[in-house]
């Protein structure tokens, strides 16, 4: 049905599986472990405490969207139970055995609440791989950046979201200006401000943004909505503060917690959003990023129509997701209201802000691998577009001296 990995061939022996390791809570990462369990796994997943409690937590949304939409859930909440039963949590640094022959350490990734590079010590030193999952190698207000020493590597696998010559994205400080500019400006026509978000990480980032802005006068006092998971999320962020920061960590522990500062408010029932899409100016910080479900997306069927009104995307838009579609400048989109199909024209602004994103830019990439001790001798490019990835895998090459690949899917590599 596409979501699913390749789980029928005849490589994959799910009874011969040792273990599963777990980088980080975002859903294309995790989002079928426990139909891994309701196929019958009965074996460990390594992966973070935060991760571990984000998972669970957007896990039972998983099930909670599917029904909302008349689907049957791919899992149930028994199997998330599973998962969560057979969870071992490491701390970043943490070294530990998973079968006779390989052993992990996480390491800060910068992406996300618990984000983990794993790095793979295999046959007792004789290869040393570093699985990079998304990372940021720069620091944000949220989390400090990517870690690039090791004690060994010869492989690394590395993401490729913003890895063509073009994504070449600004400083955060200059996104950050530019977000404040547009809801000012939008404000000021009386518009509201839709900003679709990531529930874990992105919303988070958006939420010290505005709080700053907010609190030393940049942007006046006006309404920010937090409407879908993000509350709940935020909620796990206070309550592991050492993988945080060290400003937001100082902040929690001095009871100044950004998060649930007076300046935000929950959307938490149908009449609260009514009243929030018929009231006055605003901000909206909402789910899903790429307007393919929960809340942000009966925002965009409100204000859409008003040109007064701002759509501002600050995280990757999917190829094929209704968020890459307006991004594109689609003028109009069939939606289905109350079991009706509603035509819904698009006359209000939109705009991205570069910069925001969670994952590396180009830059960033190419200075994670130039920073990098040791220096790695192959690396694997994925998790992009294909042409991103061959763009990458060039630049790498050409500038580290060393094999790079993209596989596809299916396709084996030898380490040695």
């Amino acid at each position: 049905m596409g979501l699913i990995p390749h789980l029928d061939v005849p490589e994959f022996d799910i009874a011969r599986l040792d273990a599963v390791i777990i980088s980080h809570a975002h859903l294309d990462h995790v989002g079928l472990l426990p139909y891994l369990y309701k196929m019958g796994y009965k074996g460990p997943v390594y992966m973070t405490y935060p991760t571990r409690d984000l998972s669970a937590l957007l896990a039972l949304d998983f099930i909670g969207v599917a029904y909302k939409q008349a689907e049957k859930p791919l899992f149930s909440s028994t199997d998330i139970k599973e998962m969560v039963k057979h969870s071992i949590c490491l701390n970043f640094n943490e070294v530990t055995d998973v079968t006779p022959d390989i052993r992990i350490t996480f390491y800060n990734s910068g992406h996300a609440l618990g984000s983990a590079m794993v790095h793979i010590n295999i046959g007792n030193g004789a290869h040393n791989l570093l699985y990079s999952a998304d990372y940021k190698y720069v620091r944000t207000r949220l989390l400090d950046p990517a870690v690039t020493s090791f004690p060994r590597i010869e492989t690394v696998i590395t993401e490729s979201t913003y890895g063509a010559k073009g994504d070449i994205l600004p400083q955060r400080i200059t996104a950050e200006e530019e977000m404040i500019e547009i809801i000012k400006k939008t404000i000021e026509r009386k518009g509201k401000v839709l900003i679709p978000e990531l529930g874990l990480g992105r919303a988070q980032e958006t939420m010290l943004v505005l709080e700053d802005a907010i609190s030393s006068g940049k942007l006046e006092n006006i309404p920010v909505y937090i409407d879908g998971m993000i509350w709940d999320i935020n909620a796990i962020h206070t309550a592991y503060p050492d993988f945080l920061s060290s400003r937001v960590r100082s902040q929690i522990f001095q009871d100044k917690n950004p998060f649930v500062s007076e300046i935000f408010s929950r959307v938490g029932s149908p009449h609260e959003r009514k009243n929030v899409i018929e009231g006055g100016p605003c901000v909206v910080l909402a789910t899903s990023g790429m307007l393919v479900g929960g809340a942000s997306v009966e925002y965009f069927r409100h204000f859409a129509g008003n040109p007064k009104n701002t759509l501002m995307f600050v995280c990757y838009q999917g190829v094929g997701s209704l968020g890459r579609q307006v991004q594109d400048g689609l003028a109009d989109v069939k939606m289905n209201v109350d079991g009706k199909e509603e035509m819904v024209k698009i006359a209000f602004e939109v705009h991205t802000v570069l910069g925001l994103s969670a994952h590396a830019g180009r830059n960033e990439i190419l200075a994670f691998f130039n920073n990098m001790r040791p220096k790695a001798k192959r690396i694997i490019i994925n998790h992009g577009e294909v042409s991103k990835c061959l763009d990458l895998a060039s630049a790498l090459y050409k500038l580290n001296h060393v094999e790079t690949n993209v596989p596809r899917n299916l396709e084996g590599i030898r380490l040695r």
